[in-house]
């Protein structure tokens, strides 16, 4: 998507008389280096998108790597359920004795 610059700055409400007064200042600021400004600011903005563009490469070669499955079902997940390891319970053979003490 290729946008121009006047329909981000329409996007942003910059409008002409804003444009003028940013250029106003920049002249004020940076006189005669304006140009040499520009330039870093051009080389810039193109290594950032040179960055961007790597990032969203990859991005987009890991999506195209990665295969997806549908989950598993039930019947189809492998058991790993241990039994429980404790004593199970036995009853007394011997009747318990009533104490007479009582």
């Amino acid at each position: 998507m290729f946008t121009t610059p006047f329909s981000l700055f329409a996007i942003v409400g910059i409008g002409l008389p804003e444009m003028i007064i940013l250029g106003v200042i920049g002249v004020l600021l940076f006189g005669k280096r304006l140009p040499d400004v520009g330039r870093q600011l051009g080389k810039g903005l193109s290594e950032f998108k040179r960055g961007m563009q790597g990032i969203e490469s990859e991005i987009s070669s890991v999506m195209d790597t990665t295969s997806y499955s549908s989950p598993a079902t039930y019947d189809e997940i492998e058991d790993d359920y241990q039994e429980p390891t404790a004593p199970k319970f036995e009853p007394p053979s011997a009747a318990p004795q009533a104490d007479g003490d009582r």
